[in-house]
């Protein structure tokens, strides 16, 4: 008997004849079901039992689909009929299980053509459940075990199947949430297809009207977002790889300390710094007071607009570009520019001819990083942007605003992603496939050349200045909590810690009385769900792309890295449009927001366990293979344990950017489900900002607890001094 086909036998088995085939109406993980007429009621039916109560015809064939690797079950695996029957069970099985599920939904047919051709259905179906996700699971498993027994990838059923697994997420949670947006913007009030209503909405002159170079006024949304993220982009690479420098390269024994403080911004919700910024440069902040009294001169709102929102940006995002940046700074090999020195080169022409080149990879992310942060920035522009208007503020504004106008969010989406995808197309041509490697695994035993005068005192300067700043900023962000009315009442108090997290002793035990705690919990158990399942696909899939060869490589990586160029305001309004409607009907529920964080995050997992697995010898998983262990074997005893430095990296990236993003989250929250930032984004609304900055205080505090007690929990690899050290730069995204 072949185990692979008897376990997703099995579980496709199980699937559709034990639980439920569609969504539950109190939610994925509620077992009340048990209790409400199971398994003969037909909501929570299995479809075993629809069937036989003359339920869901169309589901049938999908039995007969199922049970069809029973032949292949006792076949020996290198005949024809074993691959054969499970490719044809496999692949028509999931084409029909999507078909069925997009033909037909609560209102019948989904399609007018349909309506027509075979007339009215007289019955619906809602979204896949858990029975429906299992078949589909088993399906899926069934066609790669076939294409591993035909040869693929030299009969890895593991292998094949992680990329047959990948390929599904990718496409199901990628590439059909854009493709359903971008037809949504082809479609009037209606639901018809319409070319010329995607044009009038597309050439808007509010998106790209360029009035602002006759007039005071500003330009429209679409040049005022590419001119904001090219400037943020160019000024954060330009600070990261100052950081980067003195951190390195300076010779400096407390550039040590420049880590936590390029790296605090990352914990903190993006808009909590545009709120320190109204604190200190706003109408009543302590800058904008203290100049006007000084000065004799009236404040003003200066502040509100593009240049609050710059300010903003930069101390948000300059941390991720020096992340990058200090990875590729390490990288670059003191032998390369010893032998400058030694062919009587100044550390001046070394660092200009030799260094700066070398480090070209890690100015294009970093550069492209900063763009695609900006440009899917939400936060920052919704508190400082005053006037001047940007596409996410915008697409926010079409989806709940009074106009409620998908389409022209849909067409907003469009805008920015072009934007993104030709900032990353144009970062890959300007790499080209130009070689930067530098160490081979040789050793190295030369030092870092020390920056020459001319590049390290101006470099001084600005980190001094950049790092005061900073402090500053953080100094407002955490004294606001606890004054009574910034501006106005500057009376010590625990009033906004109180209100939000407040505490009672109850004869019931503790009452959780502050408003925040609801929304708290929610967001810690989300991201606490989150974190591993996106580290667990992104080493997947970063040891498919290192350690196997197979076709369509190139494409497969970028459909993985594809998440990471589309902004998050476009993922939040392709989700909405993509999975408010059977088959995956998940709008509203705790996984939706799973499921956003896993793929928006998914592709730093990948990039760090790429960075860290391609320091592995082969040769380990060579003489895993030679001893008998497979593929599976060899991946969970071999690689994962000296990974543990990517692990980590993937597990704090994405529980830190769960804990804190806003851009997708805001248009995926419920009621039942409200986050952390969505809770404070309300309180900024209603000027609440003491409540909004403790509440921002208490999460920094939460994050850097949980991320030390996960690095605890990972441990450390202890095969080189030098990988340790570099371990926590390892999620710079190279």
């Amino acid at each position: 008997m072949n185990r692979t086909v008897a376990l997703w036998l099995l579980v496709g088995l199980i699937g559709f004849c034990v639980l439920p085939w569609y969504v539950l109406d109190d939610g994925l993980w509620n077992f009340q079901w048990l209790f409400d007429g199971y398994p003969f009621d037909t909501d929570y039916a299995p479809a075993l039992f629809l069937l036989l109560q003359g339920e869901k015809l169309w589901l049938a064939p999908l039995a007969v689909l199922l049970v069809l690797p029973i032949v292949a079950l006792f076949a020996d695996k290198g005949r024809p009929v074993f691959y054969r029957t499970l490719c044809i069970a496999g692949a028509l099985g999931l084409f029909y299980l999507m078909l069925q599920g997009f033909s037909i939904g609560i209102r019948g047919w989904n399609s007018d053509l349909l309506n027509k051709l075979l007339g009215e259905l007289g019955d619906r179906q809602f979204g896949f459940g858990y029975g429906a996700m299992l078949v589909g699971a088993s399906l899926l498993f069934f066609l790669t075990t076939g294409i591993a027994a035909r040869g693929a990838v030299n009969g890895d059923e593991f292998v094949v199947g992680a990329i047959g697994f990948v390929i599904a997420l990718v496409g199901v949670f990628i590439f059909l949430p854009v493709l359903n947006m971008l037809s949504s913007a082809l479609q009037d009030n209606d639901g018809h297809y319409s070319l010329l209503i995607f044009f009038t909405k597309f050439l808007d002159e509010k998106i790209w009207g360029l009035h602002c170079l006759s007039s005071s006024r500003n330009c429209g949304v679409a040049w005022n977002s590419l001119s904001l993220a090219i400037l943020v982009a160019a000024l954060t690479t330009l600070l990261g790889l100052v950081f980067a420098l003195v951190a390195t390269r300076s010779g400096l024994r407390q550039a040590h300390l420049l880590r936590p403080l390029t790296v605090l911004p990352i914990i903190t919700p993006p808009f909590v710094i545009g709120l320190a910024i109204i604190l200190l440069f706003g109408l009543s902040g302590s800058v904008t007071q203290f100049i006007a009294e000084l000065l004799g001169v009236q404040p003003t709102r200066w502040v509100y607009g593009m240049p609050g929102i710059l300010i903003a940006q930069l101390l948000s995002f300059t941390p991720i570009a020096f992340l990058v940046l200090i990875g590729v700074v390490e990288g670059v090999s003191p032998s390369m520019e010893e032998a400058s020195q030694t062919l009587r080169a100044s550390r001046w022409q070394t660092f200009i001819t030799v260094s700066l080149p070398l480090m070209r990879p890690g100015l294009a992310n970093a550069f492209l990083l900063g763009f695609i942060e900006s440009m899917a920035d939400f936060g920052n522009p919704l508190v400082l942007g005053g006037n001047f208007d940007v596409l996410s503020t915008e697409i926010f504004f079409a989806i709940v605003g009074a106009q409620n106008d998908q389409g022209k969010a849909a067409v907003l989406a469009i805008v920015l992603l072009i934007f993104t995808l030709t900032a990353f197309y144009a970062q890959r041509r300007w790499l080209g496939k130009k070689s930067y490697t530098t160490q081979t695994g040789k050793g190295d035993g030369g030092a870092p050349v020390t920056l020459p005068k001319r590049v390290l005192y101006p470099c001084y300067v600005l980190v001094a200045f950049w790092g005061t700043f900073t402090l500053v900023v953080y100094g407002m962000i955490v004294y606001g909590g606890f004054v009574e009315l910034w501006g106005l009442d500057h009376t010590l108090t625990f009033k906004h810690y109180i209100t939000a997290f407040g505490v009672a002793l109850t004869e019931n035990g503790i009452s959780w009385r502050g408003s925040a705690w609801d929304s708290f919990w929610t967001t810690l158990r989300i991201a606490a769900t989150a974190a591993p399942l996106t580290a667990a696909i992104g080493l997947v899939t970063a040891y498919l792309l290192v350690r196997q060869n197979f076709k369509g490589k190139d494409s497969f990586e970028f459909g993985t890295m594809l998440s990471f160029a589309i902004p998050g305001t476009v993922i939040g309004v392709a989700y909405i449009l993509a999975f408010n409607v059977p088959p995956l009907e998940l709008t509203g529920t705790g996984v939706i927001l799973v499921i956003s964080f896993i793929f928006r995050n998914m592709p730093v997992g990948i990039r760090a366990g790429i960075a860290s697995m391609s320091q592995l010898d082969k040769s380990l998983d060579e003489a895993s293979l030679t001893l008998g262990a497979n593929s599976w074997r060899t991946f969970r005893e071999i690689i994962l344990p000296l990974m543990r430095p990517a692990i980590l990296a993937a597990l704090v990236f994405s529980f830190v950017r769960a804990m804190t993003a806003i851009s997708a989250v805001i248009f995926l929250v419920s009621a039942e489900h409200n986050m952390a930032t969505s809770y404070i984004i309300g309180r900024v609304e209603n000027n609440d900002y003491g409540i909004a900055i403790a509440y921002s205080t208490t999460l920094i505090v939460v994050m850097l607890s949980v991320v030390a007690l996960m690095q605890w929990m990972v441990g450390k690899t202890t095969t080189s001094r030098r990988a340790s050290q570099r371990a926590p730069d390892i999620v710079a995204i190279r």
